[in-house]
């Protein structure tokens, strides 16, 4: 079994990171973090860098977006990066495994737009191995809306990936879409090479063709051994987890208290 290192997704604390990065940085180095999973970091890849190498951080991972032509939050359009500037970018960084870390539920929906998006994926690894990089999917919970010849969307996905695409298994989400986690661990096996270890407790899935619309606030996310979710026995599930990363897309309190609890969690359970 691997041991993973325990890691933070830099979207939990990125508005910190964008007012103050050394200040921010300075401060999960002195939680005793060693790991970062960079977030945005294609048009700052520079100064990322050096601001991770002065405070002695690594990003063997990182989020990018390889399944989409174009990002829509209500009226905003953002654009996405062209592959090779993403690796580009990645190699800068250090990075092993870049990871897409969303596609919207309406191409969660039939096996044609699964199918679809697999390739999309694959083709983005074979692009990644020129570059000597390995690519990835982060999930939500739309991912497991469909059921597709008996089993879910997700695994269907899963199934027409090439050997060398990774998963970074959300366990919050994924108990979110009321999914047995620990079981499908053992499904996916040594694909998984990242979990993120959010914790709380999980309500009703927003990600589903009949939810009404959410605020990210009415989730109940808290810090690692806080909530619901039983974490030693998901990464005992990942025998190939390489990091577990701490991430939050909603606390109800500082949010750099949230990171605190769950570091001090995995380091009390001799992951660090």
């Amino acid at each position: 079994m691997t041991q993973p290192q325990l890691s933070i997704q830099l979207y939990t604390v990125n508005d910190q990171l964008v007012a103050d990065p050394d200040g921010t940085l300075a401060r999960l180095a002195e939680m005793g973090l060693t790991q970062v999973e960079a977030y945005a970091f294609v048009d700052r890849a520079e100064s990322l860098a050096e601001a991770f190498e002065r405070h002695a951080l690594h990003a063997r991972t990182g989020h990018a977006h390889l399944l989409s032509d174009e990002l829509r939050f209500g009226d905003r359009v953002i654009p996405v990066f062209a592959h090779d500037e993403i690796f580009a970018a990645a190699k800068t960084l250090g990075m092993e495994y870049v990871i897409d870390p969303m596609v919207g539920l309406d191409r969660w929906l039939d096996a044609d737009q699964i199918s679809a998006t697999a390739a999309r994926l694959n083709a983005a690894a074979e692009t990644a191995a020129g570059h000597g990089l390995r690519v990835g999917y982060h999930n939500h919970a739309q991912e497991f809306a469909a059921t597709i010849d008996g089993r879910s969307g997700y695994e269907f996905f899963v199934d027409q990936l090439r050997d060398d695409v990774v998963l970074e298994l959300d366990v919050f989400w994924a108990a979110t879409a009321k999914v047995d986690v620990t079981a499908l661990l053992g499904r996916l096996g040594d694909r998984v090479k990242a979990l993120h270890v959010k914790d709380g407790y999980v309500g009703v899935n927003p990600f589903t063709p009949d939810a009404a619309p959410f605020d990210k606030a009415e989730l109940d996310q808290r810090s690692a051994g806080q909530g619901e979710l039983p974490m030693l026995d998901y990464l005992a599930a990942a025998p190939g987890c390489e990091f577990a990363v701490i991430e939050f897309d909603h606390f109800a309190g500082d949010m750099f208290d949230g990171v605190q609890g769950s570091v001090d969690f995995f380091h009390a359970n001799g992951i660090k």
